[in-house]
């Protein structure tokens, strides 16, 4: 596809938009590639921490004149006006001037909902960056935009709508997809002569890892093996859960299990992997959705945050074919992965913003429906009167492991994760017991609207509405 040819009929219309949580790292790489693109232009940024944000704009290179500190609306609409940018702390400045499209990435469950139901209002079009709020309210907020005739859509550059993209690719070229999804988002790099592993700046012996670089016939005996000789790292954050919801959601893929699999694969080693247990493989059933670690070598390239399909070959002679090109089919021949091996974060979300804004089209899913539940589990007895914080890298909820419930398995009354986030425990909740609503004191209003009304009028609560279509 020649994107030049797809977005030739713009008419030079110059693309605006509003950029919530406009002080972090994603925001920064929008804001930097929007420096590139003439036809696409920040109007609000909002930040709590506007010297800050101020600082990075002119790391950027923005013209000093443009960026202004508004206190109202009348300020906001004055600065945008004369071509500036308006800085605000207050989201309810956000709609004051002329604007096409939100782009939330606040990170925050309830204040991101509140802001894309209020540029909604504004009948403003939203590209959600923040999964944490997409993973309680985006069946609501997709309600929302149909109704106004708005677009709601996941951003090019983050793993969803990457992900979204690479299925909807190979359902259009009708091959027949087992499994779907992403990797960690740090590689394990394996330095045999040191015999150690390394995830981001952690350094752990694995002297092991050196006689199991090769996955051999038993697939499962030497991913139990690499699991066990990496037990020290991390494995499964809560981010990986949250963007797998979002795909579920926007793709009628689900879990195989609720922990996820999270075998420690080499990239070559994926059809081998995600095949059907009865073929070898780890999946219980066809249509799974999951996450893997990516295992290599110092000087190797990088998986980090890729995504990938996996499907049944057909036609023998082109996927042999295809191997001898160097691609990466099974032992036996019979599954293909194919893949992306990079997520660019705000450097491809001028994608999405444009197809939204220019064609009124999603990055994301045309009909999403609840296929699968983001939920948590008590790590621990959890007292009455406990508060369950947010925090961290990957927005853990302390004292709770992250689990995607398949839809149609998932309790009426089980609490999305990021509505239990910052809320107060209303009653003692055993280890290993899943979180209900009536488990909360104070859940965010909002939220707990949006989620029931999400999860009423898109349901799949028999597990066979909605199916993958490949």
């Amino acid at each position: 596809m020649n994107l030049h040819h797809l977005f030739a009929d713009s008419g030079g219309r110059t693309v605006r938009y509003a950029l919530t949580g406009a002080g972090g790292g994603f925001a920064r790489t929008l804001l930097a590639q929007s420096r590139r693109m003439p036809g696409l232009v920040p109007a609000v940024l909002c930040d709590r921490d506007l010297p800050r944000l101020r600082t990075m704009l002119d790391d950027l290179g923005y013209d000093t004149t443009q960026p202004a500190e508004c206190q109202d609306a009348a300020a906001v609409a004055d600065t945008v006006a004369r071509g500036g940018i308006a800085l605000v702390t207050d989201a309810a400045l956000l709609t004051a001037a002329p604007w096409d499209i939100l782009v939330e990435a606040t990170g925050s469950p309830a204040d991101g909902l509140a802001m894309a139901e209020a540029a909604f209002a504004a009948d403003r079009h939203v590209a959600m960056v923040s999964k944490e709020v997409d993973s309680v309210a985006g069946l609501h907020l997709a309600d929302l935009a149909a109704a106004r005739g708005l677009v709601y859509t996941t951003a090019d550059g983050d793993q969803p709508a990457n992900l979204i993209g690479l299925v909807t690719w190979a359902e259009l070229l009708g091959l027949d997809i087992v499994a779907i999804g992403k990797s960690t988002e740090y590689d394990l790099v394996h330095d045999p002569e040191a015999g150690t592993v390394t995830q981001l700046d952690t350094t752990v012996p694995a002297p092991a890892l050196s006689g199991l670089l090769e996955l051999g016939d038993d697939v499962h005996t030497t991913l139990d093996a690499r699991a066990a000789a990496v037990a020290a790292l991390p494995t499964g954050a809560t981010a990986d859960y949250c963007e797998m919801a979002v795909v579920a959601n926007n793709t009628g893929f689900r879990p195989d299990t609720e922990r996820l699999h999270y075998p420690v694969a080499r990239i070559a080693e994926l059809a081998d992997v995600y095949r059907p247990r009865e073929d070898g493989g780890v999946l219980a059933r066809d249509g799974a959705v999951d996450v893997f670690s990516a295992l290599r070598l110092p000087g190797e390239a990088s998986f980090a945050g890729g995504v990938f399909v996996v499907v049944r070959t057909d036609d023998p002679v082109t996927w042999e074919t295809l191997r001898e090109k160097g691609h990466v089919l099974s032992k036996d021949g019979r599954y293909a992965a194919i893949y992306l091996p990079y997520h660019l974060m705000g450097v491809e979300t001028p994608v999405s913003l444009l197809s939204a804004v220019l064609h009124r089209r999603p990055s994301g899913g045309t009909d999403p429906r609840s296929y699968a539940v983001l939920a948590g589990r008590a790590r621990t007895d959890l007292p009455a009167g406990g508060a369950l914080a947010m925090g961290g890298h990957h927005h853990d909820v302390t004292g709770v492991q992250a689990v995607l419930l398949r839809g149609e398995d998932a309790p009426d009354d089980v609490a999305p994760l990021y509505l239990a986030a910052h809320a107060t425990l209303a009653r003692p909740v055993a280890a290993g017991e899943l979180l209900r609503v009536a488990d909360l004191a104070d859940p965010d209003p909002g939220l707990l609207r949006a989620w029931r009304a999400g999860r009423a009028s898109r349901g799949c609560p028999d597990g066979t509405e909605g199916e993958p279509t490949a």
